[in-house]
């Protein structure tokens, strides 16, 4: 996060200057010498710069819960406000030694006969810094203010270390006297020490006398004529020859010449796994990240009296000592630097690279061998103090671009500093520390609470006194407890092989181990707490037993345990163990041995003549004998279980016993491994043994990992969008879903629903419809048959975006660890993947990458889906040699910065196949590492890359290419190009003048007209239409017939029709949908709305209503909720009226697929209105508007504007306008009432004449085909047959595009039901085949599941019963995988007349349909759709009747009969009808006297009245 104002950051530098902006001058032209560690001195002033108040601002960041958050705002606030101060110091020629903390450290080396001069020039240097940067105020109220000191004298500096790590050490008197005068100044106070007081030109100052013989205070300097500043600043460049004048950067190290010998210096001074990162070339910014890491703080002083020369010697090995033991363990010496009293050693555990699991136990076992190396091998040591605290903190550049260093900024960085003062002499450390490291209690010691300065609340504090075998046994028990409440998940197989184990044991009379290996999370603890309740509920007597890393460093410790936990002395007092353990041993063990339990089980028996006389191994012989023995008797009696969870943990002794017990005893052994640790040999022989079964266990199946989901949160199913984020986040592992829900539930993000509940009231409000939305989807778990229980179903908050929820620290925490094995250029691929997205292409992966070719990707990327980090998205997993690149009609921009600003007008085009192959498309393969790895960005360059992706996208986000490209809402670029003045537009352009990656505006970019984006008005040449016009088709035959020949002669070059697939899902994927997320997260709310309702059109197309639903509701959220009074209504995002139409729109067609059909005319309506196309609400407006539509065409027909963009914008108005009477229509048809017949007939009348006026004839003929499917609901025979004809002759002119086709495939779906209706099946067989390959083509799932419908009810009164159970497979393999419970209600029912009448064949049983009607039947979708519940409740109670199941039959008639009244005469209204007949036929013909007494009774009236009337809308 290192800034500067003078250069951008150089992406180019050579190493040596990269290494040479990480240290000081001092260290880059120092003077090779004989040794280096000889003390060289030389004169200097020193400036010390300390940061007031920053402390305290990390500790109000501390209490709030905001970590990640609060962490980047200190970076940011510190990182900038010391860069001003480097670069101040350095204009003045100073040398930046260090930054350590919130202290800055420059020095000025001169002669000593210039000192007077310099100190001038540092105390105006220091004048301005305060008078600058004296004050900063930040928005959290706590100001940061300076401190400085100033110091000029002999300066000693010494290089401490090895030939891999060393250390520059400045020490001395007047480095104690810069700390001094620090210590002594208050906020905005200059002081002086004495010593440069006395050596400066004492009367150009303005002093005051602090202390004498100790400091003074500078107020100000005296300019005294002829003195002048700036002709002494001169003067004193003289001295000063590496001064740089150069504007271009600020120090001469940054331009030496490369040298092979200086560079191999500098690198000894600089962390391994920062050089790593700057071998692999990677830039500054990339550098930085947001970790939990371990802290360890040595302080050693010394006494007084001893010389510094000395001193230098004892740092020296105290440092070698340090940096040896830390590496051992994970850590890395970070720095050193000397203080007042002594000498302080920063050590941290967990920086990028070095992440380990158990770094708390590795950073305290590592403190206590310093502290005890330091006592008793350093010479003159006062004192050793060593803190150790873990937190999250900043890791990265502080600084400016010409001098910076790699440092760590936290509270916790804070916190153990302040403890070395507060807990003096000891190993103190944190409470985090002490949880995390696992380690057992005894070793520690709870500490006084102490106040601290500018610490609030520091927690509770631990003494670690070291790692010391405490007297007492290891607990019986197992990390996870049997869940009463649900049964084992996916266990099956794991637990046949424990049951073999026992029929082995029981028939073979020999031991059996069952070995169970699995990753961390799997279940294994789970699957140990399954088998020991089954083995006790049959009798067993089980021994459990977790080990921990720490037993097996104890010699014999797991057995002494178990034998413990036999002996059943575990768990008794001290007093009474001896007494028990006697009267287990007696019988069973000679009274002379027991005296060789002692020391085992820490009793006192008297020792025996017969084993004083014993050696060791003798002992040790005879009491694994007595075990046997003991164990072989006990067995005899009861089956013994030995159950040892995390047995890669057991020390040697213990397996070599257990193998030998495992080859004499028939005991059961039951142990889970973890397969990353290397097993001792004594248990790589007992895995060899033929009685030991290896188990290993794998992850859960998805059903299984949502089901256990659905219990972990009390519900019966959970929303899409968070089965997306399970998913993504476990790849099957129990652990990380049951803390993924526990995380959610803690942050209070999901709201929680009873199924039961009716929220009718709710239904007018699209606020409140993910409840409904929820109780219409598929359950995961089934509910349960009891009445009383409560069940509900969760959604997620509308303000929450799932993809930025942090994860939980544990499991970010395993995520680093995997992501730190990698190395430097893998991880920074996949931080760079993780900013794309789940899934990337990597064209955008190499984008985000600077200076990467595409070799070095490919070769990387090899590496990484080797080792499975990645995956291709395709059934290969291999990487193609060469890329798949391919024709394309879009064009992709890809400039670098540069370019863009220096020739915008001709930039470089690549053409690229838009569809993104799957070759080249990659996802993430291990769980947690994107969203781990996401979260290591600092804030700043997060934003930055999403910016760079929202680049690269933005100009993919349309139709793909074999769709002519275009906007999924049709012209919806045009039709916002009107707000680009406005201040609501995007605010992409906000970052012109920035440097920014996205210099225009992006509706400025989205006005160019491409070719694609007038696909609509594109046809072939006037003489190919002319002479496709003359072949209009007058009958159906001749339709078929023409559009056989022509989809036979299709070819790309006659460009009638593109042979490429539809790629608009994975546009959908792979642009819109993460084009969305890239500008939500940059704060680009204008441009995440357009690209929100172009992802939820998008979703609509492809017939997925559930996640276009998600897409609006975050669009909503983004507009903020409404107000009660529409006057007071004001959006959060400033947008365009046709896009606040456009949204309506939408809504009013997800409302409709969801069966909100009050809703949906309502938010239709208000769409029309914004649209100035008013539809009335009375019957009298009816009348007058269908009399204005009927006159619309003599008086209506306008030209076209001359203007073409102004045309589009007016066509995508008519567009919605279509759009939005289409759904009025349908959603009137769907009652039966005079009234909304009267709306729906004028819904059509409108909605022709906007498609007329729109000249789009594909639209014309979609709208013709709409005509012809209401007038057949209403019974206006004629009317709909010339609206087909009318189709029909229109379509002639629809073969250029992809609407073309469309409408072409609902015409031909229309015509298959016509003839269907007439009773020419085999016509209507032949239009539904040809039907469903075109909507195959386009990928339309909604309309060839209709027209599978169709086909079945033409098979099915063909009675070819085959072709029957073909189209439903084909109809099931469409809709099973969805959501839509509307296509499995129809798949249903259609299952439902094969059982009753197809002869034997079967497609589902009887019981799964009837399953799925008790479960959905109250559903909104299925309550709305009484055509489809007609059929399906007749079906049903027609099978009752057949079983003679009466009062199952009454209950499906009955509410048959309830629905018959609202059907109308389409498909499944037909259909459900005559079912429906039938049912009252044979009520008539065989109803038992009696049985139906609670049926309501209906007069012959009444009865024949309902006959008539439904079967005149047939």
């Amino acid at each position: 996060m290192a800034t500067g104002k003078g250069a951008e950051v150089p992406l180019l530098w050579p190493v040596e200057a990269r290494l040479a902006a990480l240290l000081p001058d001092l260290l880059v032209f120092r003077k090779p010498r004989g040794s280096e560690h000889e003390l060289a001195t030389a004169q200097g002033v020193l400036l010390g710069v300390h940061v007031t108040g920053f402390t305290a601002l990390m500790d109000r960041f501390s209490l709030s819960c905001k970590s990640e958050h609060d962490m980047d705002t200190l970076a940011h606030i510190f990182s900038y406000y010391i860069s001003d101060i480097v670069e101040h110091v350095l204009c003045f020629g100073g040398d930046i030694l260090n930054i350590t903390g919130n202290v800055l450290l420059a020095l000025w080396t001169v002669e000593q006969n210039q000192l007077s001069d310099i100190i001038t020039l540092v105390a105006k240097c220091s004048l301005e810094i305060q008078e600058k940067f004296g004050i900063y105020h930040t928005r959290e109220g706590q100001d940061l203010q300076l401190k400085i000191g100033l110091s000029a004298g002999r300066i000693s500096q010494v290089i401490v270390g090895d030939e891999q790590r060393q250390y520059l050490l400045v020490t001395g008197r007047d480095v104690d006297g810069v700390q001094l005068a620090q210590r002594l100044a208050q906020a905005n106070e200059i002081v002086l020490s004495w010593n440069c007081w006395k050596l400066c030109e004492q009367y150009m100052f303005e002093v005051e006398i602090m202390r004498e013989d100790e400091a003074v205070k500078l107020r100000d300097m005296r300019i005294i004529d002829p003195f002048d500043f700036d002709e002494h600043f001169y003067k004193c460049l003289d001295y000063l020859p590496r001064y740089r004048t150069s504007a271009d950067t600020l120090r001469t190290a940054l331009e030496l010449d490369p040298d092979s010998a200086l560079e191999q210096t500098l690198r000894k001074h600089i962390m391994k796994n920062l050089l790593k990162k700057i071998d692999e070339g990677q830039p500054m910014e990339y550098i930085s990240e947001f970790r939990t890491v371990t802290m360890v703080l040595v302080s050693l002083e010394f006494h007084k009296t001893a010389w510094m020369l000395h001193l230098c010697h004892l740092i020296q090995e105290a440092a070698l000592y340090i940096s040896t033991v830390i590496e051992k363990g994970g850590g890395q010496l970070s720095r050193i630097f000397m203080s007042e009293t002594g000498c302080m050693f920063l050590c941290v555990f967990g920086l990028p690279g070095d992440k380990k699991p158990d770094e708390c136990a590795h950073a305290l076992e590592s403190s206590f061998s310093i502290f005890s190396f330091c006592w008793e091998n350093l010479t003159e040591t006062k004192l050793v103090s060593i803190s150790i605290t873990s937190g999250p903190v900043f890791c990265g550049m502080v600084g400016a671009v010409a001098r910076h260093e790699y440092t760590v900024i936290g509270p916790k960085v804070s916190l153990v500093a302040r403890m070395i003062t507060a807990y003096p002499g000891l190993v103190s450390c944190d409470e985090v520390t002490y949880l995390r490291s696992m380690l057992p209690a005894y070793n520690f010691k709870k500490l006084p609470e102490k106040m601290m300065k500018n610490i609030s609340n520091p927690g509770k504090m631990y003494e670690y006194l070291g790692h010391r075998r405490c007297i007492m046994f290891g607990k019986r028990h197992l990390a996870r407890e049997r869940n009463k409440n649900h049964s084992l998940l996916d266990r099956e197989k794991e637990l046949e092989a424990f049951r073999m184990a026992q029929q082995g044991s029981l028939h073979q009379k020999k031991g059996q181990a069952v070995l169970y290996e699995g990753e961390k999370g799997y279940g294994k603890s789970q699957l140990l707490a399954e088998i020991n309740f089954l083995a006790q509920k049959e009798g067993h007597r089980v021994l459990p037993l977790k080990l921990k890393e720490a037993d097996s460093k104890q010699c014999f410790y797991a057995i002494q345990t178990l034998m413990a936990i036999f002996f059943e002395i575990d768990m008794c007092p001290a007093y009474y163990r001896q007494e028990r353990l006697h009267k287990q041993l007696h019988g069973m063990v000679e009274e002379p041995l027991h005296c060789l339990f002692n020391d085992l089980f820490f009793v006192k028996f008297p020792l025996s003549f017969k084993v004083s006389h014993m050696d060791d191994l003798t002992r040790q012989k005879k009491v694994k004998a007595c075990f046997f023995q003991v164990l072989q008797k006990a067995m005899r009696e009861t089956p013994l279980i030995f159950l040892i969870d995390e047995a890669q943990y057991m020390d040697a002794a213990s397996w070599e016993f257990l193998g030998t017990l495992l080859s004499s005893v028939p005991i059961i052994m039951v142990m889970t491994l973890t397969p990353t640790f290397t097993l001792c040999g004594w248990a790589q022989h007992f895995l060899q043994s033929p009685q030991a079964i290896f188990v290993p266990i794998s992850k859960l199946a998805t059903t299984s990992l949502l089901r256990m989901a659905c219990w972990e949160l009390g519900v019966v199913s959970i929303p899409q969008e968070l089965q997306i984020y399970l998913l993504r986040r476990c790849f099957g592992n129990p652990l990380y879903c049951e803390v993924l829900c526990q995380d959610l539930l803690s942050k209070n993000i999901l709201l929680f629903h009873d199924l039961q509940k009716e929220e009718e009231e709710e239904n007018s409000k699209w606020e409140t419809l993910s409840a409904n939305a929820m109780k219409s989807t598929m359950y995961s778990i089934s509910p349960a048959s009891s009445e009383d229980q409560e069940l509900y179903v969760c959604t997620v908050k509308d303000d929450v975006n799932l993809d930025t929820v942090l994860l939980p620290p544990l499991l970010k925490e395993i995520a680093v660890n995997q992501l730190d094995q990698l190395s430097p250029g893998e991880q920074l691929l996949v931080k760079c993947a993780a900013v794309i997205g789940h899934s990337f292409h990597i064209d955008l992966l190499q984008h985000l990458l600077p200076g990467w070719g595409k070799n070095k990707l490919l070769q990387v990327l090899r590496a990484l889906v080797d080792i499975n980090v990645l995956r291709w998205c395709s059934k290969s997993q291999d990487l193609p040699a060469e890329p798949i690149l391919m024709p394309s009609s879009i064009e992709i921009i890809e400039q670098t910065k540069e370019e863009r600003k220096s020739d915008a007008g001709s930039p470089l085009r690549l053409q690229e196949e838009l569809s993104l192959p799957q070759t080249e498309v990659l996802e993430f393969g291990v769980p947690l590492l994107q969203e781990a790895a996401w979260e290591l960005w600092p804030k700043a360059q997060q934003t930055a890359l999403h910016l760079e992706c929202a680049w690269f996208l933005r100009d993919l986000a349309c139709r793909c290419g074999s769709c002519h490209g275009g906007d999924f809402v049709p012209f919806h670029r045009f039709a916002i190009c009107s707000t680009k003045s406005s201040s609501g537009t995007s605010r992409f352009c906000s970052y012109k003048d920035t440097g920014s990656i996205l210099t225009q505006v992006i509706t400025d970019k989205l006005q160019l007209p491409s070719p694609q984006d007038s696909f609509q008005f594109q046809t072939k040449s006037p003489r190919s239409q002319e002479a496709f016009t003359r072949e209009h088709c007058r009958t159906e035959e001749e339709f078929l017939d023409q559009v056989n020949r022509k989809l036979a002669q299709t070819s790309p070059e006659k460009d009638m029709l593109t042979t490429k697939p539809c790629h608009c899902k994975e546009v959908l994927k792979l642009v819109l949908s993460p084009l969305t997320q890239h500008c939500l997260v940059i704060g680009e709310t204008t441009c995440a709305f357009y690209y929100l309702l172009e992802a939820a059109a998008a979703s609509l197309d492809l017939s997925d209503n559930y996640m276009a639903f998600l897409y609006l509701r975050k669009a909503s959220s983004l507009l903020g909720q409404p107000s009660a009074f529409s006057f007071f209504k004001k959006h959060k995002v400033k947008i365009s009226q046709f896009e606040e139409a456009t949204f309506c729109c939408l809504r009013s067609e997800v409302c409709f697929n969801m069966g909100q059909i009050t809703l949906a005319k309502k938010l239709a309506r208000q769409a029309l209105r914004l649209l100035k196309r008013n539809f009335p609400w009375t019957w009298f407006g009816v009348i007058f508007q269908t009399f204005l539509e009927k006159c619309w065409r003599s008086c209506s027909l306008s030209q076209p504007p001359d203007n073409p963009s102004e045309n589009k914008k007016k066509l995508a108005i008519l567009q919605q306008q279509v759009q939005c009477l289409s759904l009025l229509w349908q959603l009137y048809n769907l009652e039966a009432t005079a009234s909304s017949h009267r709306f729906a007939y004028l819904a059509t009348l409108m909605q022709e004449n906007s498609a007329k006026e729109s000249a789009s004839e594909a639209q014309v003929v979609s709208t013709y085909v709409a005509l012809s499917q209401f007038s057949q609901n209403m019974g206006d025979k004629e009317k709909w047959l010339h609206c087909e004809q009318m189709a029909i002759q229109k379509n002639s002119l629809c073969w250029f595009s992809r609407e073309g086709l469309l409408a072409t495939a609902q015409l031909m779906q229309a015509l298959a039901y016509t003839k269907l209706c007439l009773g020419h099946l085999d016509f209507s067989i032949r239009l539904g085949f040809q039907a469903r390959e075109i909507c195959r083509h386009l990928k339309k799932p909604a309309l060839e599941n209709l027209v599978l419908s169709v086909l079945f009810r033409s098979a099915f009164l063909k009675k070819k019963f085959d072709l029957c159970v073909h189209v439903l497979e084909s109809q099931w393999a469409l809709i099973a995988q969805g959501h839509d419970v509307l296509g499995l209600a129809c798949f249903y029912s259609a299952c439902l007349d094969l059982l009753l009448y197809g002869k034997g064949w079967l497609c589902r049983p009887f019981g799964e349909c009837l399953h799925f009607i008790q479960r959905y039947e109250h559903s909104c979708i299925l309550n709305s759709q009484s055509n489809v519940m007609l059929g399906v409740h007749s079906s049903l109670a027609m099978w009752f009747a057949q079983d003679s199941q009466w009062k199952l039959f009454e209950h499906h008639f009955s509410k048959a009969r309830q629905l018959v009244k609202r059907t109308n005469a389409s498909l499944f209204g037909s259909h459900g009808f005559v079912r429906f007949l039938e049912c009252h036929v044979l009520m008539l013909q065989k109803m038992p006297e009696g049985v139906f007494a609670h049926t309501p009774s209906e007069t012959p009236r009444q009865t024949s009245s309902t006959l008539r009337s439904s079967s005149l809308d047939v």
